[in-house]
Formats: structure tokens, sequence, C-alpha cells
């Protein structure tokens, strides 16, 4: 069985769901996160535009992931 995102992308087409945990308003990444993330690697400008915030923003998410990650990392 195929998951939505195998789908949409197969068949080229936009997520409708924006009810989905993976929806973005974002028509190349066919409005979906995992489509996005499998498109390969895109810049911090890329990924606000895609958000709607400033890619300084952006960082200071990443660093607070990267930090939440090795502090779980460490710990087991």
């Amino acid at each position: 069985m195929m998951k939505c995102f195998e789908v949409h992308k197969k068949f080229s087409a936009n997520c409708k769901k924006e009810e989905c945990k993976y929806w973005i308003d974002h028509n190349k990444s066919m409005n979906c996160t995992i489509i996005a993330s499998q498109d390969g690697p895109m810049t911090l400008q890329e990924i606000g535009n895609i958000f709607g915030v400033t890619r300084m923003r952006i960082c200071q998410l990443e660093k607070r992931i990267l930090k939440k990650l090795k502090s779980t990392v460490i710990r087991e």
C-alpha cells in the first residue's frame, strides 16, 4: 500500500488535506513536508520563504533543535 505522499509524487498532484500534520502551503513540494525533504537540501532562506519567516529565525530554530538532539543522544 502506497503512502499518501508517494501517491502525490507519482501523480504530481498537490495534497489538499490541510489538516495533515505534514501539510505546508508550498506548491513546489506538492504541499507536503516529506516531499520537500526528499527534494534535497534547501537554504535557510528557501525554508524561511516556505514558512513565511526570515532565514535568521530558521537558523535560530535549527540551533535549538540541534541542541535538543545532542542532549537527547548524550543522555542515552
